[in-house]
């Protein structure tokens, strides 16, 4: 007699959408209150704690659901969960980029001019310009990097929400 269990990819989509979708919200929320370019290590956390909270929801209702839980399958979950939030994050981010701030990239160059200025006050506007240049050049580098940093948090999530919540098999 075979047993339905639940599908993995299934809860992937499902949590990584959650994680995206208030992700998305709370970037709403920042752009609402004019905090978009505020560069506070706030925004970071939200943002963790909201990929975290989602990830390990997902795991522990798999569990739930599915009666035991093996590392592996927490590892997937939580990789898969991350990914699929990367990806609602990235598409988001064109959306904002071109569409709802055109100017972000520009502003984002203003800040890290700021910025550096106030940590090296000697150096000499050509200098700058270059970095704010190739700064502008190569934001499109932003994007894969979302995915690989969001698909290793979701494996290093999966793996501690794995440890923690793993459940083995009744007989």
């Amino acid at each position: 007699m075979e047993t339905n269990s639940p599908n993995i990819g299934k809860f992937s989509l499902t949590y990584g959408s959650i994680a995206g979708i208030v992700g998305i919200i709370f970037s709403f929320m920042l752009i609402s209150l004019d905090m978009l370019y505020d560069q506070g290590s706030e925004k970071t956390v939200v943002s963790i704690a909201i990929l975290v909270g989602a990830v390990i929801l997902g795991i522990f209702n798999f569990r739930k659901e599915n009666g035991s839980l093996t590392l592996k399958q927490a590892l997937k979950i939580g990789t898969g969960s991350s990914v699929i939030a990367a990806i609602y994050s990235i598409v988001f981010t064109i959306v904002l980029v071109n569409f709802i701030e055109p100017d972000f990239i520009a502003k984002t160059g203003e800040l890290t001019r700021a910025t550096v200025i106030e940590s090296n006050p000697t150096i000499s506007n050509e200098q700058l310009d270059m970095i704010t240049d190739q700064q502008a050049n190569f934001f499109w580098l932003a994007y894969p990097f979302m995915l690989i940093f969001n698909a290793f948090g979701g494996l290093i999530i999966g793996l501690l929400g794995g440890l923690i919540l793993k459940k083995d098999a009744q007989a």
